[in-house]
């Protein structure tokens, strides 16, 4: 028994570095010169350490622009994001017997990730809505993640049915029921879904790309894409070209990423204690 622990033990350490050593490896790389990384000789340390990478990324205005249209955009859709779910979640989540054609109404939205409209025809839509080169148009168009609507209903079904029953004893009222009860007690679901949200507001960069039409308006995912190769030499000044000499295309894109994934990575540890227990709740139903 004790060998088969250490063993299991071993295997999932292994597994382990081999999952954090691309994120180190990407570490390594922003933080050598552009020699070395395209020389290859890079692999746990950095070789012939310089921050010039992350210098030509954080000197740039745009960088702290495109950091604040995404920052508004994690706290907008966020909230947004969290409202619908919890208020979609909650009905669906009753037996067809308590809320007539429940079931029409949860095809209603599985339908949606089954079938899209189509590029084109969600951005003739924000088009023509007016969103064009507005906040909202990166937050409206995802603002009901049926996924997580998913995750959401499932666990608030496992939830012990007496709990509602008495509090509507008692004189309670379905908004009273779900924001007095079943919210504080779903602290593990609501953490799992609200850290997919974060996630994928903050790595989301396409609709940046599209629905923005200047790069002033670029989120920092659609901005970070879009740093290296919108380079306009014409326009580099001295400091730049100095900068450039020792900053290779792979070590700012390393930089890049590595600024791109910091922030998820810090906020991660405070919710990872909710995260497994959210999802194995959420997952099925006795």
């Amino acid at each position: 028994m004790r060998v088969f622990s250490v063993f299991n033990y071993t295997l999932l350490l292994f597994v382990a570095l081999l999952c954090l050593f691309p994120l180190w490896h990407i570490l390594a790389v922003s933080f050598s010169s552009s020699s070395a990384a395209a020389a290859g000789l890079v692999t746990f340390w950095p070789v012939q350490f310089t921050t010039k990478s992350y210098e030509f990324i954080l000197a740039k205005p745009e960088f702290l622009r495109s950091m604040a249209v995404t920052l508004q955009r994690l706290v907008i859709g966020s909230v947004i994001n969290m409202l619908l779910t919890i208020i979609i979640a909650y009905p669906l989540s009753k037996e067809s017997k308590d809320l007539k054609f429940r079931t029409v109404y949860a095809w209603f939205f599985i339908f949606t990730i089954l079938f899209g409209g189509g590029l084109i025809p969600a951005y003739m839509t924000i088009k023509y809505v007016g969103l064009l080169n507005s906040i909202w148009a990166l937050v409206l168009p995802s603002a009901v993640p049926v996924f997580n609507i998913i995750l959401l209903l499932n666990f608030f079904r496992g939830l012990p049915k007496e709990l509602e029953e008495s509090a509507f004893m008692d004189g309670a009222g379905y908004w009273t029921v779900l924001w007095r009860i079943y919210v504080p007690i779903s602290l593990p679901a609501m953490a799992t879904v609200g850290l997919f949200t974060m996630v994928g507001h903050w790595n989301a960069w396409f609709d940046g790309l599209i629905y923005m039409s200047t790069p002033d308006q670029y989120p920092l995912a659609s901005y970070l894409q879009t740093i290296i190769k919108g380079i306009d030499l014409t326009k580099m000044t001295g400091q730049d070209a100095l900068t450039m000499a020792e900053v290779s295309d792979r070590t700012a894109k390393a930089a890049q990423i590595f600024v791109g994934t910091l922030p998820i990575l810090l906020v991660y540890p405070f919710l990872q204690r909710f995260f497994v227990q959210g999802i194995v709740l959420g997952s099925v139903k006795e």
